[in-house]
């Protein structure tokens, strides 16, 4: 199966072909002659559905449906909680998958029946390459081989799932994968998916995406399943465990996103105390001149080590490699949890502040201007004055309660507080000499958030079916205030910038805008397994009722609206074999009406909600080194765009988005770890005005992104390992007429890391250089959904290195 796919896309992506050879030779190296397992292993094989909860819960669950006999002392057990597997499993491997990360291990007690024991002392070892430090005993943490991805990952209403258990393309980066990558933010870790782009400035305000060609901001970047409580603008990835990226509409899972994101969602999930003390100092440095220091403490204490503590803190600061820009960014976050014996809690507190001078804006191209050239833009084109000040704080609660062991009880809420303060400027460019007019702008905006969820999960069989009901609510409040004035706008050039004296005397006052957003939603679904669950049909739907409110010095305004929607979805998943996994899904999604951009004659008018549906119908097969996965999607939902002639922004037509993704990751060869894979869409545009735009192509969405990112552990050097990665986009449009293009890219990164022990202290040390060819290009020609048009240009060389202490 693994091998036909590429061969059937192998016309489509005929730009890509030495990619896709690579591609077709990782699918038969997946076949079931690359790994061997014996038949007596696979004939004692069969299917295991067994919830996370208290380790005692889990193991005697799990021994009654092997039909084994299980001896445990309960003060071994006691205190400890398991995330429960799901999936096709021999007896011992399913133990051996309950026990991992507990220090206990399964032992042979006779025939049919086992005990467990505390597992032996290891003896003193060499820093491992793939070590999943902080991700160890939390739900859905287990690497698969290579370590860079999880097997489970967080789904919110659904809880947390097995890839191979899922009926939808999922991907969850550990925190080895971030570390490794040297990812400082959400945008550098997100690069390794070929999925998902970032349309803005590394060293702009702030950062977006799209995933599937559809706009992604970080608003709709949920915090352990809750949306809206992590920074707006930049997301600091010291504080991330892992990272779920769930591609297509996943309103199901968690609800209605702030900004109606329906591409896809991602999920960070916090770091918590593991059952092994974390001690870890990281001193790092980016080019042009960026110092810093991270830490990373975890504790377990009291009885059975119920009571965990996790503090992680950052301070960054200096010059980036654009000229007179700097970054100064500082994070706290602390975590506190309680593992009981029934009962489990966990807090989340976090702080962090982002000071950027000269940050980079997108450049907006004049209806008389063609578009300029990248690689001709050798300064930074952002005026010195020119910032970005964010402050954010932000915290939630979250518990969870086994009832009985068929029935949790589970809830959530958070809140943050934000605070952010621009001194910005326009970059529009007038022609084809790189002329713009500067347009300053001083920018304000206060941000309120509280946020809640709560639900009830329950396990059960009706005869030969099983059953995992959900049944959940949630509830989002955003209130928040922009405001800001104007100042002259002096003359700049993109080639040839001009400083500006710092604007002071402001030749306008902007209108003061307050809105509320008021989101509440409650969802169903039942998953239901038939075949000894073999095959898994999950039916779902959410009621979802979106209220806007906004008040332009303090008058009403005309846009405000109060609706509600319920919106079904489903997802059917065979395991076809026990290395293949067949699916399909259906899934609809409500999203708040966009927002009309600063540069439109209508800036911040608000539009009604609208409904997208995503099909798809895809393959994932495991072989246990190497996971292959194949999608092909059909996404439909409303176009909008800024009137050439009148710069309004407003609804103009449909868009459809039509792709195939194929994506490989795992340790194929002992020593070597790949990541990446290929993703194909075809965006065109239906019903636009008049039928001028009709079968164009969408804005800012190119047909091809692939991604491919290789390890290698060098022979006889214990320790080093080198790295590499090329990310591939094919060219873009700039606006719907289809008549401004930017080229196709590629961007080439390599490193080198290196563990070591020196008096029982591991130490990592790791370089990486992205962008080594140090080429200059544009990046994204601006968000996919035409709210924000512009180009995003790349990041210069720069060069990450760190070195790592564990205590």
């Amino acid at each position: 199966m693994t091998a036909i796919v590429p061969l059937l896309l192998l016309p489509a992506f005929a730009g890509l072909r030495p990619l896709l050879r690579l591609s077709l030779m990782l699918s038969l190296s997946a076949s079931p002659f690359f790994i061997a397992t014996s038949q007596a292993d696979e004939a004692s094989r069969r299917s295991y559905q067994v919830p996370a909860g208290s380790l005692s819960a889990v193991l005697t669950r799990f021994a009654g449906q092997a039909g084994v006999n299980l001896s445990v002392d309960p003060a071994l057990v006691s205190g400890r909680n398991s995330a429960g597997l799901s999936g096709e499993y021999a007896v011992e491997e399913g133990f051996a998958r309950l026990l991992q990360g507990s220090g206990l291990q399964l032992q042979a007690a006779g025939e049919q029946a086992y005990t467990v024991a505390p597992a032996p002392e290891q003896g003193s070892l060499q820093l491992p390459t793939t070590s999943v430090l902080g991700a160890e005993g939390s739900e859905g943490g287990e690497p698969y081989a290579g370590g860079q991805v999880a097997r489970r990952g967080s789904q919110g209403l659904l809880g947390s799932r097995d890839f191979m258990e899922t009926p939808f393309s999922m991907t969850t980066y550990t925190n080895e994968a971030v570390k490794n990558l040297q990812a400082r933010t959400l945008g550098d870790l997100v690069a390794s998916d070929p999925s998902v782009r970032a349309t803005n400035p590394a060293g702009g305000r702030y950062e977006q995406f799209t995933i599937r060609g559809l706009s992604l901001f970080n608003s709709d970047v949920s915090y352990n399943g809750l949306y809206g409580l992590l920074p707006t603008y930049s997301i600091d990835m010291e504080m991330a465990d892992r990272v779920d990226i769930i591609k297509g509409p996943s309103q199901l899972i968690n609800g209605i996103s702030p900004r109606g994101s329906v591409g896809g969602g991602i999920n960070v999930v916090p770091k918590h105390a593991t059952d092994k003390p974390i001690t870890s100092i990281t001193g790092s440095y980016a080019s042009n001149n960026q110092p810093g220091v991270a830490v990373d403490v975890g504790r377990r204490f009291g009885e059975d080590n119920q009571f965990g503590i996790r503090f992680n803190g950052v301070k960054q600061s200096g010059d980036t490699e654009w000229d007179h820009q700097s970054v100064d960014r500082e994070m706290a976050v602390l975590g506190l949890d309680f593992r009981g014996e029934r009962l489990r809690l966990s807090t989340d507190i976090g702080h962090t502040e982002r000071d950027t001078d000269a940050p980079q804006e997108r450049v907006l191209v004049g209806p008389k201007a063609q578009v300029p050239h990248a690689s001709d833009v050798s300064r930074n084109y952002a005026q010195h004055w020119s910032k970005a000040r964010t402050v954010d704080t932000f915290g939630m609660v979250n518990g969870e309660f086994d009832l009985s062991d068929s029935v949790m009880l589970y809830g959530g809420v958070g809140a943050r507080k934000s605070n952010h303060d621009f001194l910005r400027h326009n970059v529009t460019i007038l022609n084809d000499a790189g002329d713009f007019n500067v347009q300053p702008r001083d920018f304000t905006r206060d941000e309120s958030v509280w946020t809640a969820t709560a639900g009830v999960r329950n396990w059960f069989h009706t005869g030969s079916v099983s059953h995992e009901v959900n049944l959940a609510s949630s509830y989002y409040s955003m209130d928040f205030e922009n405001g800001g004035a104007r100042y002259a706008s002096p003359s700049s050039n993109l080639y040839d910038p001009v400083q500006t004296p710092t604007p002071n005397n402001p030749t306008r006052q902007d209108n003061k805008v307050y809105t509320e957003n008021r989101f509440s939603g409650v969802a169903l679904s039942d998953t239901l397994g038939f075949f000894d669950d073999r095959l898994l049909l999950t039916l779902g739907a959410r009621w979802q009722r979106v209220k806007v409110d906004d008040w332009t010095n303090n008058v009403k305004g005309a846009t405000a609206y109060d609706e509600e929607k319920v919106s079904p979805s489903g997802g059917i998943l065979f395991k076809a074999t026990d290395k293949l996994s067949l699916y399909a899904n259906y899934m609809e999604g409500l999203s708040q009406g966009k927002i009309a951009p600063s540069s439109s004659d209508n800036s911040d008018e608000i539009f009604p909600p609208f409904i997208s549906r995503q099909v798809e119908v895809g393959a994932k097969y495991d072989a246990g080194a190497l996971a292959v996965t194949a999608a092909v999607f059909r996404i439909k939902q409303p176009a909008y765009a800024t009137d050439d002639t009148t710069n309004l922004f407003g609804p103009n037509g449909k868009r459809e988005n039509t792709g195939v993704e194929l994506s490989v990751f795992g340790e194929p060869l002992k020593g070597v770890r790949l990541l990446g894979g290929v993703m194909y869409i075809d965006s065109e545009l239906t019903n636009t005005t008049n039928g001028t735009f009709d079968g164009n192509r969408a804005p800012a969405t190119p047909k091809y992104n692939a991604n491919l990112g290789a390890e290698w552990d060098v022979p006889n050097v214990q320790g080093l390992t080198l790295t590499s990665r090329v990310i591939y986009s094919s060219s873009q449009y700039l606006d719907q007429s289809n008549d401004k293009e930017i080229d196709s890219w590629e961007r080439f990164d390599v490193g080198a890391r290196y563990g070591f022990k020196v008096d029982e202290k591991n130490i990592t040390l790791r370089a990486n250089v992205e962008n080594v060819a140090n080429k200059r290009y544009w990046s994204s020609a601006g968000a996919s959904d035409d709210s924000e048009p512009g180009l995003t240009l790349a990041t210069p060389r720069t060069l990450l290195v760190s070195a790592t202490v564990d205590f």
